[in-house]
């Protein structure tokens, strides 16, 4: 693909912005940085608590990835491919939690599913209690992080090439079929891209997590949770080095997939 970008000479004014805007990312990571108590670092990553709360963040993050997958996809598909009245308010409330903020998100989690809510009233009466579990942060997480995944792969199925799936029918090739040894393979790069997106996004998840898990040891403090003790509690050392952990594999995910992601968009 041909590079969009235009070899010109830049005004003074933009480039001075344009250093200003980029300072303002990479300072608080500079401050990072900078406070970073590397001779304990190692200490402090492998601690009983810190491998606890890493190891639980990876099964819910992975977990919520997996739901994603399971429920994103036909949900990706039909935006892409299914003209239906009301097609753009079902797109809409799927990106919602991408710009609303994860307390909200938590709350409403919260109301819905909690042990009186509308739906969660229901669960709870043949034995399913979502709130404050492992499961709970699993949603939480899958809430906040599928729209991620749905929006990449719904652009991907939108640029598939649709001849090919034509010709598989014309063969005698099945609904069934077609998906799975055809649109598959052809979006197979894009849902890859998805996922890992979906999957660091739900990595570092807080808010909703924390509304509608709580933080509880072992069971919900993911990492992020345990980051927010260790800086209320006193143990700000902590907090740095496992806050550069976050921050170096969201980086390592952007870094790794940028070309794919802004072509998705």
């Amino acid at each position: 693909m041909a590079s969009r970008v235009r070899r010109e000479r830049p005004p003074l004014v933009a480039v001075v912005m344009a250093a200003l805007a980029t300072l303002l990312f990479v300072l608080p990571l500079a401050g990072l940085v900078w406070r970073a108590p590397w001779s304990s670092a190692w200490r402090v990553v492998t601690s009983h608590d810190a491998r606890q709360a890493l190891q639980l963040s990876l099964v819910t993050s992975l977990c919520a990835t997996a739901l994603a997958v399971v429920f994103g996809v036909p949900l990706a598909w039909v935006q892409a491919r299914v003209a239906y009245r009301g097609r753009g308010v079902v797109r809409a409330l799927t990106l919602l939690p991408m710009v609303l903020p994860p307390v909200v998100g938590g709350t409403a989690l919260l109301l819905a599913l909690g042990r009186r809510g509308l739906a969660g009233a229901p669960l709870d009466r043949i034995g399913v209690h979502l709130p404050f579990s492992t499961a709970g942060a699993v949603l939480a997480e899958a809430f906040v992080a599928m729209p991620f995944l749905v929006l990449t792969l719904e652009a991907g199925l939108r640029s598939a090439d649709l001849r090919l799936e034509d010709a598989a029918r014309t063969l005698g090739a099945s609904r069934a079929t077609v998906f799975r040894r055809v649109t598959l393979p052809l979006i197979r790069p894009t849902l890859i891209a998805g996922a890992v997106l979906c999957w660091a996004r739900a990595l570092g998840e807080f808010g909703a997590t924390i509304t509608f898990a709580g933080n509880l040891p072992g069971r919900t403090q993911t990492l992020p949770l345990f980051v927010y003790v260790k800086l209320e509690g006193g143990g700000p050392d902590a907090a740095i080095v496992l806050s550069l952990v976050l921050v170096a594999v969201s980086l390592a995910v952007l870094v790794g997939l940028r070309d794919r992601w802004l072509r998705a968009l």
